[in-house]
């Protein structure tokens, strides 16, 4: 039966385990020439543009033996006014799975219900799994664990937010955000990760303090405040973030032994300072290598389904 992974909700915590593991597997064995793709075509529908997100997937396909087609929405019969249904449909015929990058989430609805072949979600303005997932493996690589840690985000309810809030209440983590009024995730995301916190031991605050969020975490996470897409919301969003930036101040509130993370890009100066971003706390970069783990994980579970990596 055909799975998609549209948010994470979709996985359990034996799930993310899972992932979590073939992950670190797949970064150990990386330049050992899987082909745990071999023979198989995956489709790259992005309808935004990307860095970390298209290249971590284009080279995670070819690594595993596949074949990586990269479809800019305006190349295709999208920017003519076909619909989203008829391109699932037809892509299904040719591919084995979809990873769609989209401008609404309302797409990638239609493009799961559409599809034959599974989907996965590589950004949409609700949800980013792809990068919660590997938020958590930085996590569990630099501390060890996830249950029981403290994680504080600070800055926009956004996308990335949301599914870090609710991969870390399904982990087990006590997850506060400290984001400015009006800007909270969805209100049925966070029920969600609440009923989640409760089954897993976990916490889930929304605070509107960024001090409040910061103190004792062992994890601190922010992203830009002006995100795709809210470009014009750029003279109100930056004074109703005023007092939202992560500097060496803020940082100072957390346990000493705490990690820095940000998705990127950076807004330097903005959400972040320099010496906060490029400073001795700060994970950034070994999260964005984690993206390329994570995405193999992500494929091999959704397209191959079942095995153990390095088998075929």
């Amino acid at each position: 039966m055909k799975r998609d992974l549209l948010g994470m909700e979709d996985l359990s915590r034996e799930e993310v385990e899972e992932l979590l593991r073939l992950a670190s597997v797949y970064k150990e064995r990386r330049g050992r020439h899987d082909q745990d793709l071999r023979g198989k075509s995956v489709a790259l529908l992005f309808e935004r543009p990307s860095t970390r997100t298209r290249v971590s997937f284009e080279v995670a396909i070819y690594e595993m033996g596949g074949n990586p087609l990269f479809l800019s929405s305006q190349e295709l019969q999208l920017s003519r006014g076909e619909t989203m249904a008829d391109t699932a449909r037809t892509l299904s015929r040719y591919v084995h799975g979809i990873v769609a990058r989209v401008s609404s989430h309302s797409h990638l609805v239609e493009l799961a219900r559409h599809s034959t072949v599974p989907v996965i979600n590589a950004l949409s303005p609700l949800q980013h799994p792809c990068q919660a997932l590997a938020d958590l493996l930085t996590m569990l690589e630099h501390k060890g664990r996830l249950e029981g840690l403290k994680v504080a985000w600070v800055g926009d309810g956004n996308n990335v937010c949301t599914s870090l809030m609710l991969g870390c209440s399904t982990m087990g983590c006590h997850f506060s955000a400290a984001i400015p009024r009006g800007y909270e995730p969805p209100q049925e995301l966070v029920e969600e990760a609440r009923r989640r916190a409760e089954r897993s031991g976990g916490s889930v605050r929304i605070l509107h303090r960024p001090a409040e969020a910061v103190s004792g975490a062992d994890v601190v996470y922010t992203d830009v405040f002006i995100s795709m897409g809210k470009e014009h919301e750029r003279e109100r969003r930056e004074r109703d973030f005023r007092g939202f930036q992560v500097n060496s101040e803020l940082l100072s509130l957390a346990d000493p032994r705490v990690i820095f993370m940000h998705c990127l890009p950076a807004h330097r100066g903005e959400e972040v300072t320099d010496e906060v971003l490029d400073g001795p706390h700060s994970v950034v970069f070994d999260q964005a290598e984690n993206r390329l783990h994570v995405q193999k994980a992500v494929l091999f579970k959704f397209l191959q389904g079942s095995g153990r990596p390095g088998a075929s």
